[in-house]
């Protein structure tokens, strides 16, 4: 019994990162930024190209299609446009998140560049609830 549920129980945290193709994107550097520098940017509709492609191979897994979760992981669509979401996005991607030792979100930022993780935010914020008003 246990041998049939244990697929079950590893959706979550199983998936291997992909790469995520940036070689258009202009390059920020290894200094994390602060704020989104794609947000007012003339790379913008790229970024949210890259970011949606990049959404769907590391994140949807856990937070769902078109970021809209199922339960597992929270709905990225709440998260607040502007500064406030990038200083929360930011956080999450370099650190991981961890519950009583068990990795609940790995840290993005070993596997996928700060302008892939950059861009994913970037197109996160054309499917927010605050664009969206959904």
């Amino acid at each position: 019994m246990a041998l049939l549920a244990a697929p079950l129980a590893w959706p979550h945290g199983s998936v291997t990162p992909q790469a995520v193709d940036i070689k258009d994107l202009e390059r920020l550097g290894d200094e994390w930024r602060e704020e989104n520098p794609y947000r007012d940017h003339p790379q913008h509709d790229l970024a949210v190209d890259i970011g949606a492609r990049a959404y769907n191979s590391n994140c949807a897994a856990c937070h769902g299609l078109e970021a809209k979760s199922g339960g597992i992981a929270p709905d990225l669509r709440e998260l607040e446009n502007g500064p406030w979401g990038d200083e929360w996005f930011k956080e999450l991607v370099t650190n991981g998140s961890e519950r009583n030792g068990r990795v609940l979100m790995p840290r993005m930022s070993d596997y996928v560049s700060q302008e892939g993780l950059w861009a994913i935010r970037t197109w996160l914020e054309t499917v927010s609830i605050e664009t969206t008003g959904q």
